[in-house]
């Protein structure tokens, strides 16, 4: 089987102003390499060097930057797709529907994450693929311990293996964590959506987290913890703190 890899890449990076005014989030350098060059060249030491992004702002700065990029690392070039969302639709589909629009280039099981995440230490493995393809989940996911900026964190994770759909307000003992945004996902996940089919070619936008809310209380997502470094480099003063450290 053949696993394919999607990297989010569209997203405005409000938050990152004026950082993204002219520089699309993903593109942004730590240790003076762009964050989704993070991502590529761990994919590519996995084995795993078939890749798909979706962009949206700033979108041709992405397959550019790409285009400029020599050999992961000594190994063959990484084989890339794209999915031009901001040229197709004219602005970013969000998670699920940036999904689901990728689905034709994607196989039955591929990874997903989120390009303008940092966690360098993350080994995208060909043994947690067989693990899953051999399981019967839907969807799973990698947490992290929650950082200040999400002190409640995302979802529960049972004894048992299983990510729980827990509302804010939950007063259950049960530990709450951080979605990395590091998953392998199923087809069959997205399929007979019916608001979201195969390809999106109504260009609709969709969340991907009621999804995984809805899979959870199916019990058809797993997860495991991650400890590793990792950071949402979702604001300048992250940024900033990323590279004073990686300095120090």
């Amino acid at each position: 089987m053949s696993i394919k890899a999607m990297i989010l890449a569209a997203g405005r990076g409000e938050r990152m102003r004026p950082l993204t005014d002219h520089c699309p989030k993903p593109l942004l350098r730590v240790r003076g390499k762009a964050l989704i060059d993070w991502h590529a060249e761990a994919l590519a030491r996995g084995g795993f060097k078939e890749l798909v992004i979706n962009t949206a702002w700033l979108g041709p700065q992405i397959s550019s930057h790409f285009d400029l990029q020599p050999d992961q690392d000594g190994t063959e070039k990484l084989s890339i797709s794209y999915s031009h969302e901001g040229a197709d639709f004219g602005g970013a589909l969000e998670t699920a529907g940036g999904i689901a629009r990728a689905l034709p280039l994607l196989g039955e099981v591929f990874w997903v994450l989120a390009g303008d995440v940092f966690m360098p230490g993350f080994e995208f493995s060909e043994a947690a693929v067989s693990r899953f393809v051999a399981g019967r989940q839907l969807a799973h996911l990698w947490l992290v311990p929650n950082p200040a900026h999400n002190p409640r964190g995302d979802f529960g994770l049972g004894a048992d293996g299983l990510a729980r759909n827990l509302a804010a307000h939950d007063k259950t003992e049960m530990p709450r964590y951080t979605y990395s945004t590091v998953g392998l996902y199923r087809r069959a996940f997205f399929d007979g959506l019916p608001d979201l089919p195969a390809g999106n070619p109504q260009g609709l936008k969709a969340p991907l987290a009621p999804l995984l809310r809805a899979a959870m209380d199916n019990h058809r997502v797993s997860a495991e913890l991650y400890e590793g470094p990792w950071t949402d480099v979702g604001t300048p003063a992250r940024l900033d703190e990323l590279n004073r450290i990686t300095e120090s």
